[in-house]
């Protein structure tokens, strides 16, 4: 496999509390929009997210060549993004791995 570099497309895992935080944000924008105090939030929209679901993932950052620790941006079925940080590679919830050869 190749070593991670910056803005290499990775797929990640996502865990239960990824999962929640995701949809809390969602939720938490949903009631905002009907208050009449609806100001300067972002709207964070999309299907709902659980735990395991694989998502494309952008590698941010490499704390260390030699170790597959690294940052994500983490492209959600929505308007939103995740920031999964000191993620190692693997096949469990909370981590990444390279996108299986398509034929």
């Amino acid at each position: 496999m190749p070593s991670p570099s910056l803005g290499r497309i990775v797929h990640y895992r996502l865990t239960q509390q990824d999962a929640s935080d995701i949809n809390r944000r969602r939720t938490d924008f949903e009631h905002s929009a009907n208050s009449a105090e609806h100001t300067g939030f972002v709207g964070h929209h999309g299907n709902p997210a659980v735990e395991g679901q694989l998502c494309a993932a952008v590698i941010v950052r490499i704390f260390n060549p030699d170790s597959p620790a690294v940052n994500l941006q983490v492209f959600l079925d929505g308007n939103d993004t995740l920031w999964a940080t000191s993620r190692a590679e693997g096949d469990a919830p909370g981590q990444w791995a390279w996108p299986e050869v398509m034929r």
